[in-house]
């Protein structure tokens, strides 16, 4: 499965680890992603999205329905279906 929150395209950074004495080894940040069901009160159906922890905290506050048509209006595709 891939590691990438299907609202926000959150995705797997590369960085490096860092030593005591400063060596540096290649490593990945991977972004907090959650698989997670939300109610859509505006079609009356459940979806189930895999999405970062920081979507999720703005889907608490706005709504999913808002929260992806303020997207859409941004230009970003979420490739979800809500009725």
């Amino acid at each position: 499965m891939s590691k990438i929150c299907q609202l926000t395209g959150k995705r797997p950074i590369s960085g490096n680890n860092v030593s005591h004495s400063n060596h540096k080894t290649k490593r990945r940040f991977l972004p907090n992603l959650q698989k997670k069901r939300f109610f859509v009160p505006e079609t009356e159906q459940w979806v189930t999205l895999k999405v970062s922890t920081k979507a999720i905290r703005t889907i608490n506050k706005l709504g999913l329905y808002a929260y992806i048509k303020k997207l859409e209006s941004k230009g970003i595709s979420t490739g979800v279906k809500l009725g």
